[in-house]
């Protein structure tokens, strides 16, 4: 089980600024900020996903999916992202590749990586 994930970024105040606005749609926040230029985003309970500089260069390329409860959040996280300054990665939409009732939408944060929201149920 994942328990968390952290992402080294190029431009914290950037970042931060991004995923404040693409991740509200699916319920989560920036919850803490214990350093400066590093920051904890979660649903409230425990932050989850953190993002920071100072530790390394930036990676792009890493691939990271966030679940949605239904596919008007899959929607709502694509068009915060792309408002945000996100590049387009696929639009929502299903993706029989993976099952019947995958769907999904990714965009490319500000360092490149590849950042889902998806939905497994039904419409």
């Amino acid at each position: 089980m994942l328990d968390h994930i952290g992402l080294d970024v190029g431009d914290y105040e950037r970042s931060k600024a991004f995923y404040e606005k693409a991740l509200l749609p699916l319920g989560l926040q920036l919850m803490m900020e214990p350093v400066p230029g590093i920051g904890g985003f979660g649903d409230g309970r425990q932050p989850f996903f953190w993002i920071g500089t100072g530790r390394r260069s930036p990676q792009t390329g890493v691939h990271v999916a966030f679940e949605a409860p239904d596919r008007a959040t899959v929607d709502a996280f694509h068009a915060a992202a792309m408002e945000a300054g996100a590049t387009d990665n696929g639009a929502p939409g299903v993706r029989e590749i993976y099952h019947p009732n995958y769907y999904g939408a990714y965009v490319l944060d500000p360092d490149g990586n590849n950042v889902e929201a998806c939905c497994h149920k039904p419409e």
